[in-house]
């Protein structure tokens, strides 16, 4: 039988829901739930639907500090006070019923993707609710309670890893994980986003952010400008993400598949479609195998096209994950088409594939950022 693959399912993670007017909407993570439903994906005999616990104060505790935790767990509760240095208030965090909850399911999802994985149980695991990177030890930040991937990390090396490989596509850098883990040799932090300092979200992530003084060379970025396109994405996950892993030979490969890299995103300015999540997925794969001994850990991320978009490049993912992208049909499910097309009041594409888009003046500075990198890490 092909190696089994894990689909992390569970359905309490809804509440973790800032609003409905708030960008990160639950939906898009139920709307990709049942789009792998309805293509058959989660009836394989290779894939296994599991279920997970919220994580632990243990769990928690190994990235966040017990205050911070406590005042998740009081503001979402409905104690009155001022939160704010806890990064909760008006604008990206606002505070909603059960933030504690919520973030200790989704964390315990992608706790639970590394056990299984850890454990030999399946090869490989997806938990499309986590991908919270930006959230800080002791502040909520971009969006996000608890840090999933950060807490799945602190895990496995609690458990014995050697070293972990966490690769992040979201168009945003990955500061939350990075900050955690930037003096610890055993991870490598490797981020590909939208750059620009201090005018795109979070305004770090440059070329010269290379880990702590104990951990030198344990972060990697590759910053791109806006308007980069598919050929140029593609060239920095297939040309540095595989060298740079391979040479760090990790226990497991941790990815964080955001989506909001995408051409219709309304919170970024790359112009990757489709095809950039179908080919990347395939790289990650082979990578898993080549060089974390087929140990890989998927979570979700950003994607703000929460219906036309993130179910379609999640569902992708996951195939590629479960061995199934040849047996995938383009089509969409026509059942699904008119579910997703109900709950976001528009049409939504009928098909996985999208046409490609023009070459931008953008791509040519983000071959050169790619080998200006390539130089740096290899000269």
């Amino acid at each position: 039988m092909a190696e089994r693959t894990g689909l992390i399912v569970v359905p309490e993670a809804r509440i973790y829901d800032h609003g409905p007017q708030h960008p990160l909407r639950p939906d898009r993570v139920l709307l990709t739930w049942d789009l792998i439903a309805a293509t058959s994906l989660d009836g394989r005999l290779n894939v296994e639907v599991l279920g997970a616990d919220p994580a632990s104060r243990d769990d928690l505790e190994r990235v966040h500090t017990p205050a911070f935790i406590d005042a998740t767990e009081r503001a979402g509760h409905g104690e009155v006070g001022d939160w704010s240095a806890f990064g909760y208030g008006p604008g990206d965090n606002p505070i909603f019923a059960d933030m504690h909850e919520a973030g200790s399911i989704v964390a315990g999802a992608s706790v639970a993707a590394v056990k299984a994985v850890w454990h030999a149980h399946v090869a490989h695991a997806f938990n499309a609710e986590g991908g919270l990177h930006h959230s800080m030890p002791a502040r909520a930040s971009g969006f996000c309670v608890y840090d999933d991937p950060a807490v799945a990390i602190a895990w496995l090396l609690d458990q014995g890893a050697q070293r972990v490989a966490y690769v992040d596509v979201d168009v945003h850098h990955g500061d939350g994980v990075q900050t955690i883990f930037w003096n610890e040799p055993r991870v490598l932090t490797i981020s590909i986003h939208e750059y620009e300092p201090y005018g795109f979200f979070p305004g770090t992530g440059g070329l010269d952010e290379r880990g702590g003084p104990h951990a030198p060379g344990s972060a990697i970025h590759v910053p791109l400008p806006s308007g980069t396109g598919d050929d140029a994405w593609l060239e920095a996950v297939s040309t540095i993400v595989p060298r740079a892993v391979a040479d760090f030979a990790p226990d497991v490969l941790v990815t964080q598949l955001g989506c909001d890299t995408h051409a219709t995103d309304p919170l970024a300015q790359l112009r990757v479609t489709m095809r950039s999540y179908k080919e990347a997925a395939a790289v990650l794969h082979r990578l898993a195998h080549d060089a974390a001994y087929g140990r890989w850990v998927a979570t979700g991320g950003g994607g703000y096209q929460w219906a036309r978009v993130v179910p379609r490049a999640w569902t992708l993912y996951f195939a590629e994950m479960a061995n199934a992208t040849a047996d995938l049909p383009d089509e969409l499910p026509h059942g699904w088409i008119e579910r997703a097309t109900a709950r976001a009041g528009e049409p939504v594409p009928s098909t996985f594939s999208e046409p490609t888009l023009e070459p931008h003046p953008a791509d040519a500075e983000a071959h050169r950022v790619v080998a200006r990198l390539a130089d740096i890490l290899w000269p």
